[in-house]
């Protein structure tokens, strides 16, 4: 058991020591996912440190009356050359009749193109923790997103 932990420790700082390609300030544009029903949402990302940021996504429905609102911290790894994957963790708001609050995970891969442009897909697990919510949703999405 203890072998177990000391080879689970030298990856674990293996993979938080690795260091990240450069991220940008700023990224917005669009994440065009399952969502549970909501779909497309309106996603923001802000640089925090070297290799953290901070996702935030809305998502409307049903003429503005329905809205959900995620945010996630995220750590990023470089992969290759534009390469970049990332995991995180977050929660949000869900307004859909009833408010509901959930706890909301993220883990992807993203390109960085030479232009100011970012690709990047992702899976989100979901878990309500009150109101209309119960459960795991699971969420796939693709994003587009403009750098700046």
């Amino acid at each position: 058991m203890k072998k177990v932990l000391i080879v689970c420790s030298f990856i674990f700082a293996a993979i938080f020591s690795s260091n990240a390609q450069e991220i940008s300030d700023n990224a917005i544009g669009l994440r065009l996912g399952s969502n549970d029903g909501f779909g497309s949402e309106i996603s923001y990302q802000r640089k925090l440190k070297e290799n953290n940021r901070l996702e935030v996504n809305l998502g409307l429905r049903d003429a503005f009356s329905d809205v959900k609102l995620t945010g996630l911290y995220q750590w990023v790894w470089n992969l290759e050359d534009k390469f970049n994957w990332f995991a995180g963790a977050g929660g949000g708001i869900y307004d859909a009749n009833r408010t509901s609050l959930f706890a909301s995970g993220v883990i992807g891969i993203e390109y960085s193109f030479d232009i100011p442009l970012m690709i990047s897909i992702d899976y989100r697990p979901e878990i309500g923790i009150t109101g209309n919510l119960d459960g795991l949703n699971s969420d796939l999405g693709l994003s587009v997103r403009y750098q700046f």
